[in-house]
């Protein structure tokens, strides 16, 4: 599929009516786990581009061009919203975020699984882990406070139990900066940095608001803690694009993702009504593609093949079970961490390691860290923790279930003085 070769409608006929904006939402209680991932994945996506865009026009000088953009930002709003809202009511913050950190999971294996360049490959498999053990802290705090099985909503696709510890997952910044990829990079490549970055940034923005929203204290602070993984997570992701290309070319590019992600769910959605949603966003999102490429002519100078040569979509990207991918990236890769650009294990970090330095100053007390908090407390009540596990954790440090291990990725590099 080459979207540049299709005929598309003018952005005006796109734009909708206030009823054209809300869809029936999907039934929590029967949709299909990757349904409600997919939902998340465009709504995050969307939301990027009209992030982008807004930067886009704040770094511009030429009002005519600025007029253009905001003509396509208002076409992708709708789309946004529209998009937001097959998200049903009766849906609570933890039960769509599971739906996160579900996408998170599966999303950042599918991708690792596809990209050829090993720089992205090993970005995507070190914060995999991390979001992996995000859905376990998830589920034992709604296990606690609601009774609701995660493993249900997860459709026993995705296990749920520990990976990197949470606690083991903060680190300086200066260590959340990866190297950017080359411009000659695959269009897979690339695509894949420009989508996981899309899906991380939602998530952090979503935990920003829900931390405040969320009714209890433990959630509360949980959300916070997680949240600032996450924005880590979008430093971490975020730096490995290309920073050279113009705005247009930008531009270009996001519409594109678009495109390509629409038409990935359209070709993997069960659900009928679903299906007939991404075929008319797909759609929509070929016209804001031809859209972008006149404004990189006209303004620039540039045909689009000049960003992407050929044009034909690469292998779709498939939301599905990646079970034995995401074990044996754990069992290889636990003890990782960051030391600038690179992965090692914690155990070879200097003894003045940022990391150290970083960890004394955040978690002093790992009894008040709220992940692990969650976790004690759980297993305080219940005896052992939640899980939902196919086999034993792959880990021998991570299979007692009877305490949360706070060393795994973590104490080999924290000073003596600190409390553990």
């Amino acid at each position: 599929m080459n979207p540049f070769k299709l005929n598309p409608v003018p952005v005006e006929k796109t734009l909708r009516d206030w009823k054209a904006i809300c869809p029936m939402p999907y039934d929590k209680h029967t949709v299909d786990p990757y349904t409600r991932t997919r939902v998340i994945l465009m709504n995050g996506t969307e939301f990027e581009q009209v992030w982008f865009s807004h930067q886009f026009s704040r770094h511009s000088m030429n009002n005519d061009l600025r007029r253009e953009i905001a003509l396509l930002r208002r076409a992708e709003q709708q789309q946004q919203k529209y998009v937001s809202c097959l998200k049903p009511m009766d849906e609570t913050i933890l039960e769509h975020t599971i739906g996160y950190e579900q996408l998170a999971v599966d999303l950042t294996a599918a991708l690792a699984k596809m990209v050829p360049c090993q720089n992205v490959k090993n970005a995507l498999d070190f914060a995999l882990l991390e979001d992996f053990d995000h859905l376990y802290r998830y589920a034992n705090l709604m296990d606690m406070e609601t009774g609701e099985a995660a493993e249900k909503l997860v459709g026993g696709y995705t296990e749920i139990m520990p990976g990197r510890p949470t606690v083991s997952e903060h680190r300086h910044p200066h260590d959340s900066i990866r190297n950017f990829e080359e411009p000659d990079a695959e269009l897979i490549t690339k695509l894949a940095a420009g989508i996981i970055t899309a899906a991380e940034q939602q998530t952090m923005n979503f935990y920003m608001n829900a931390a405040t929203l969320y009714p209890t204290e433990m959630g509360r602070r949980l959300y916070q803690e997680i949240g600032m993984i996450e924005e880590q997570h979008v430093s971490h992701y975020g730096s490995l694009m290309d920073p050279r290309p113009t705005w247009l070319e930008c531009l270009l590019m996001h519409q594109y993702t678009e495109c390509y992600l629409y038409y990935s769910c359209m070709e993997n959605e069960c659900d009928a009504r679903i299906r007939d949603i991404w075929a008319r966003l797909f759609e929509e999102e070929v016209s804001h593609l031809h859209f972008a490429a006149n404004l990189l002519k006209n303004f620039e100078g540039t045909e689009w093949q000049q960003v992407i040569p050929d044009g034909e979509f690469p292998e779709l990207v498939c939301l599905g079970s990646n079970v034995d991918y995401v074990r044996k990236v754990l069992a290889s890769q636990a003890e990782l961490t960051a030391l600038r650009e690179n992965y090692v294990p914690v155990s070879q970090l200097p003894k003045d390691s940022d990391f150290a330095a970083y960890q004394n100053i955040v978690n002093q007390d790992v009894a008040a860290v709220p992940s692990h908090e969650v976790i004690s407390r759980y297993i305080g009540h219940y005896g052992t923790d939640y899980r939902f596990e196919t086999q034993p954790n792959p880990i021998e440090a991570l299979q007692n279930r009877k305490a949360d291990n706070i060393t795994v990725g973590r104490t080999a590099a924290v000073p003596a003085g600190a409390k553990r």
